[in-house]
């Protein structure tokens, strides 16, 4: 997957129809470059030669740790990654710390009695959040709870050198945003096998013979739902890269990727093909620590592995 990443990454670049050259020149007020001025900034740049020789040297520095320069600005892509990574790590680990256990908690109480004033409730909200795109529920949240009622910032500032950490505040408005964006469909999904789960023979059985309450939703009910529930949930925390692309730009949070946003109007290729790469590992290991939760989890899935049928 690393590598189908990295291939489509660097085509689509190819088939831009400009490059860093001409971007360079025109922010230095060149107006319309002459080909000459193109072709020696090319040669500066190493966009005079072939494609694959750019893409197997970027690709042989990677493996070494190694991310580039920028084209644009000329720093180290590691420096600037890195110093716009943990401002994203913090909205992003903010975000799953709450989104998960919202999403079951929400989940599990409302496929617990189907067709409950509950169960209608949560289904109906959770398919209104879902409906309203994530940019027209942040624009809302900055109307009322910045312009209106003044209660939080409406930009999320950090001054350089101080921690996302430093103030909190900013990340408010982030994080309901990127919740709202993400916990209705693994609410609905979580409320679905929840649902389907206390249909089953055995539950009906368990409360026949005298299991009821918390006992019986937390003995038998919860794990199996949640076990089933777990690469939904996964794939909103993948989701979150995207999320967190439309929060930081509507919020001016300092983070990666609202850096890549710029990186990609720039045409600043190391960049935007290492923080694709980074992004894309990611995603590849919350669907392996899903997969590895759903074995340790449910015990189904365990025998069918130790039998080679998974």
């Amino acid at each position: 997957m690393l590598a189908v990443v990295t291939v489509l990454v660097f085509g689509l670049f190819e088939l831009l129809d400009s490059d860093a050259a001409v971007v360079v020149l025109s922010r230095r007020g060149a107006g319309d470059p002459s080909p000459e001025q193109l072709a020696v900034l090319r040669a500066e740049l190493g966009l005079d030669r072939p494609a694959p020789v750019r893409f197997f040297e970027w690709l042989a520095g990677f493996l070494r740790g190694d991310l580039g320069d920028s084209l644009v600005s000329g720093r180290p892509v590691a420096e600037v990654l890195f110093d716009r990574l943990s401002n994203s790590a913090a909205l992003a680990l903010l975000t799953i710390v709450l989104l998960i256990p919202l999403a079951l908690g929400l989940g599990l109480l409302a496929g617990a009695r189907p067709g409950s004033r509950t169960d209608r409730v949560v289904s109906a909200g959770a398919l209104a959040v879902e409906s309203v795109p994530p940019f027209i529920t942040g624009v809302l949240l900055v109307a009322i709870t910045a312009l209106s009622l003044r209660l939080l910032p409406a930009v999320s500032l950090v001054p350089t050198g101080t921690s996302v950490w430093d103030r909190p505040e900013v990340l408010v408005l982030p994080v309901i945003c990127l919740l709202a964006g993400l916990s209705p469909h693994p609410v609905r999904i979580v409320r679905a096998q929840t649902a389907e789960v206390t249909a089953t023979e055995y539950i009906r059985t368990a409360r026949l013979n005298g299991v009821g309450g918390f006992r019986l939703a937390w003995r038998h009910i919860a794990p199996n739902a949640v076990s089933a529930s777990i690469h939904p949930l996964a794939g909103s925390v993948v989701g979150l890269i995207g999320g967190i692309a439309v929060v930081e730009t509507l919020f001016s949070y300092p983070g990666v990727s609202k850096e890549l946003l710029i990186a990609i109007a720039a045409r600043d290729y190391p960049f935007v093909q290492s923080a694709a790469v980074l992004l894309a590992a990611f995603g590849i290991v919350v669907y392996l620590l899903a997969d590895l939760l759903a074995l340790l989890i449910s015990p189904r899935a365990r025998t069918l592995v130790g039998a080679g049928r998974w």
